[in-house]
């Protein structure tokens, strides 16, 4: 039983749960099959310049095809029944509006900046008229609008900012951002296999799976490992270690035999995640094997992973690394073998932690 709680713990720091998560995790029943069922969405976009409100139709038409681009349905009239409502504001000069969270989600990029006073869209939607805590936001390279303006010999700032603002739009995946809130898996999915699916989306589509703990799309993942584009075959093996799924391993203890090491140190992370969250050992011998090797950044990921799920044979490997560092030890915190140290040290840790709970 300890031992069991000893792994959760670890388990839970590792993936790193972010507020997204945590929010759909504390819906009830009812909410997640309302978000569940969204197909119907009606836009409301409003643009706010130095001269007051502008024309947002040119804004509206992009953020409609593009929620079309996976299928959306766009409800035309406020009085035509519609599942959600999607709301983006977008601002010459964006306005404070209050106290926000801060940590996971809220830490992201694309997340409200307290600090961005320049051109801004922000998304939010409204469900049976409630309004949701999930917010994002897109900014241009500017803060400036006048002075941008003027130096690409625009004229208007007003019309430059909200130009700048429109091509964001168009670059910004808003909808398949949306899709992962709303936990539209299918759709993420039927997307990620639609003819034409650039490879950015797909990357994105990869990741929100693995955020999302979507076991739905394990087996969609575990094909993706064998994607001739490495870059696929890497986020694959991340978001199935995040997904947690028991059948993935042996998959991913066959992509650690790669000779790619690219694919190596994602197939490490990945099988340090899901091991550790069933107490799978059978991870721990093919760690160990990959453990022999001169690339310092694939043995700090096997590291990591050995840490995740302690077990005694890795013991004296790990003791035996760890003597053969105390030489190369160094001030320089982002060095590789500063990295390796770290993993040694903290894996070192988990296996006496181990010892004095058993």
């Amino acid at each position: 039983m300890r031992f069991a709680l000893l792994v959760l713990v670890v388990v839970l720091i590792s993936f790193g749960l972010t507020d997204g998560f945590a929010r759909r995790e504390i819906l009830t029943p009812q909410q997640k099959e309302v978000l569940a069922k969204i197909q119907r969405v009606q836009i409301e976009v409003v643009a706010l310049t130095e001269h007051g409100a502008a024309d947002a139709a040119p804004l509206h038409d992009v953020v409609g095809r593009r929620l079309q681009e996976i299928e959306y349905t766009i409800v035309p009239s406020p009085s035509e029944p519609h599942d959600a409502l999607l709301r983006v504001k977008c601002e010459q000069n964006k306005v404070w509006e209050g106290t926000m969270a801060s940590g996971g989600d809220a830490d992201l990029p694309d997340s409200p900046s307290r600090v961005w006073k320049g051109p801004a869209c922000q998304f939010r939607y409204l469900v049976q008229g409630k309004q949701s805590d999930w917010r994002k936001e897109v900014r241009t390279e500017f803060v400036d609008a006048r002075q941008a303006a003027e130096s690409a010999k625009a004229g208007d700032p007003a019309a430059y900012a909200m130009a700048k603002l429109k091509e964001r739009l168009e670059d910004y995946d808003f909808p398949i951002r949306l899709a992962a809130e709303w936990g539209h898996e299918d759709r993420l999915l039927k997307t990620f296999d639609a003819s034409g699916t650039s490879k950015p989306r797909k990357l994105l589509i990869i990741a929100l799976l693995g955020e999302m703990f979507s076991a739905k799309a394990a087996p969609r993942l575990t094909t993706a490992l064998k994607d001739p584009d490495v870059d696929i075959a890497k986020a694959s093996a991340v978001a199935l270690g995040n997904i947690g799924q028991r059948e993935s391993i042996p998959a991913l203890i066959e992509l650690l035999k790669s000779h790619n090491r690219e694919l190596r140190i994602a197939a490490a992370k990945g099988l340090g995640q899901v091991g550790a969250f069933h107490g799978d050992n059978s991870i721990i011998p093919p760690l160990l094997d990959a453990l022999n090797t001169d690339d310092l950044e694939l043995k700090t990921e096997v590291v990591w992973a050995l840490g995740k799920l302690p077990d005694r044979r890795a013991y004296e490997p790990l003791r035996q690394l760890q003597a053969s560092l105390l030489n190369v030890r160094t001030s320089d915190r982002s060095s590789q073998e500063a990295k390796l140290w770290d993993a040694v040290s903290y894996s070192l840790k988990q296996l006496d932690a181990f010892d004095q709970l058993n």
